[in-house]
C-alpha cells in the first residue's frame, strides 16, 4: 500500500473501485508473488518449470484449457441463477464492483489485461504451488484443495455470495485439473479464457444496455 501511496493511487473508500488502483495492486501482487514463489522452489532445490507444468505436452494442455471454457462459462451460468433463485438473499450486491472498468475501449483493454495476467496467469501459479506444499507437508493435495477453494471463494465476497459460492467451485475445479495432469497450463488458459470472456460479456451488456 505504501507503494501505491507515493504513486498517488490510494485505496478506495467506496464500493466503487479505482481501475487505476485495481491495476496497480493486481499487476504488483502478480509480479511479488510470482518471484516469491519461483524463489522458494528455487531454495529447496526444486524446479518451477516441474512443479508448475510437469511432463505433460504444453499443447495438448492449451487445447484442453481452451475445450473447457464454454462448459465453465455455462457451467458457472447456471450454478449463480439457481442459487439466486434458491436463495435471493445471496445475490446480496447488485451492481458489480467492476462494472465502470467497461465504460471504455481503453478501461476495457486495462481490465481485460489485469483479469488474464493476474486472474488466470497468478492465481493458477499460486494455485499449483500451494497444492504441490500442502502434498509435501500440509496434509495432502485435497485437504489443500478443499481449503483453498474456500479462500478463494472468499476472496470474491465483495462481488456478492453467490459470486463467492460460484468462485470457489470454479476455484475447486481450476485446482482439481492441477492435481490430475499436474501442469497448471490447461487451468490457467481456462480460467484466463473465463476471465476474458466474462470481461466481454459485461462490455456487450453494458452496450446492449441489459441490466445485470
Amino acid at each position: 500500500m505504501v507503494l501505491l501511496s507515493l504513486a498517488g493511487m490510494t485505496p478506495p473508500s467506496n464500493d466503487q473501485i479505482p481501475l487505476r488502483f485495481f491495476a496497480a495492486l493486481t499487476l504488483i501482487d502478480t509480479a511479488v508473488v510470482t518471484f516469491m514463489m519461483w524463489t522458494f522452489l528455487r531454495a529447496s532445490n526444486e524446479s518451477p518449470r516441474a512443479v508448475f507444468f510437469g511432463a505433460r505436452n504444453l499443447k495438448k494442455e492449451i487445447l484442453l484449457g481452451l475445450a473447457s471454457v464454454p462448459a465453465v462459462l455455462v457451467g458457472t451460468g447456471l450454478l449463480v441463477g439457481v442459487l439466486r433463485l434458491a436463495v435471493p438473499a445471496l445475490h446480496n450486491v447488485k451492481i458489480s464492483p467492476f462494472d465502470s472498468f467497461t465504460d471504455s475501449a481503453l478501461k476495457t483493454i486495462v481490465f481485460l489485461t489485469c483479469a488474464i495476467v493476474a486472474g488466470g496467469v497468478r492465481e493458477e501459479l499460486q494455485r499449483g504451488f500451494l497444492l504441490h506444499r500442502f502434498e509435501q507437508k500440509l496434509g495432502g493435495m485435497w485437504v489443500g484443495l478443499v481449503l483453498y477453494s474456500l479462500v478463494f471463494g472468499l476472496g470474491h465476497a465483495m462481488q456478492g455470495w453467490d459470486i463467492a459460492l460460484a468462485t470457489g467451485s470454479l476455484g475447486f475445479f481450476w485446482g482439481y485439473l492441477y492435481i490430475r495432469r499436474r501442469s497448471v497450463a490447461a487451468a490457467m488458459v481456462s480460467h484466463a479464457g473465463f476471465n476474458a470472456s466474462e470481461v466481454l460479456i459485461q462490455l456487450l451488456a453494458k452496450t446492449l444496455g441489459i441490466k445485470p
